[in-house]
């Protein structure tokens, strides 16, 4: 693994990358499932993932003084509403249970993820100029001062407050922008082949692909020049 050449600043994603360790968050809630003993199928569980992600990209569940665990509690209570509507789940007291276990299962597992990543990412800090890159639902700045990561990063370019969804270039040039660099002066962590890389590579950006348990065969079948597996890898790369 060569390290990258001539980099002179980073745009970070967020979620699936520095909070989950390259892992689509559908895997992480679905893991969580499996330990409380949710009684559905992965297929259905997915549905239910997918009417929540709708369902919080169209309605303004969450609030800018939102942590994390809002953002999980949230976002599973949506996905229950799914799975019971659809008669995957009797609507009874273990719905409620099943919510505030997950939710905190998952905030726990995303918070000591963080604290991992957390000194690798200070190191960079003092190295590079650092931009954050990502799709949330606006308060991305509580969640980083929740876990700690609010100082590291110069500019946070949020999908909700732009106004632009990765996967669309736009938001990765605001980001270069916002480095005052050159797009193959820079480079660009995430965890999703399609809406990270990709994109990013169309600028001129160099990236990087922090590779866990993706979405799809397809993206999980896909190679990279420039792959981690494991967030603190990165450091071969980049110092």
């Amino acid at each position: 693994m060569s390290v990258l050449q001539g980099i002179k600043g980073i745009i970070f994603d967020y979620g699936g990358t520095i909070d989950s360790n390259g892992d689509h968050w559908s895997e992480v809630l679905w893991d969580a499932y499996t330990q409380v003993q949710v009684p559905v199928e992965k297929t259905q569980f997915r549905d239910a993932y997918v009417f929540g992600e709708r369902s919080l990209a169209t309605h303004p569940y969450i609030r800018p003084e939102h942590n994390f665990y809002n953002v999980l509690e949230t976002k599973v209570k949506l996905q229950m509403q799914y799975l019971v509507e659809h008669g995957y789940l009797e609507t009874n007291e273990k719905v409620e249970f099943f919510v505030v276990s997950i939710a905190g299962i998952c905030y726990e597992f995303a918070r000591e993820t963080v604290s991992k990543a957390k000194e690798l990412i200070a190191l960079l800090h003092e190295k590079y100029p650092m931009v954050m890159v990502s799709n949330f639902y606006g308060n991305i700045q509580t969640v980083l001062s929740d876990f700690g990561l609010d100082s590291y990063f110069k500019t946070i370019i949020e999908s909700a407050v732009v106004k632009i969804r990765k996967p669309d270039p736009a938001i990765f040039d605001l980001g270069v922008r916002a480095l005052a660099l050159h797009p193959e002066e820079t480079a660009v962590i995430g965890d999703s082949y399609k809406k990270d890389i990709v994109p990013a590579q169309s600028l001129g950006c160099q990236t990087i692909w922090i590779k866990g348990k993706g979405w799809t065969d397809e993206e999980n079948k896909q190679e990279h020049k420039h792959t981690v597996y494991n967030f603190v890898d990165l450091k071969e790369l980049l110092l």
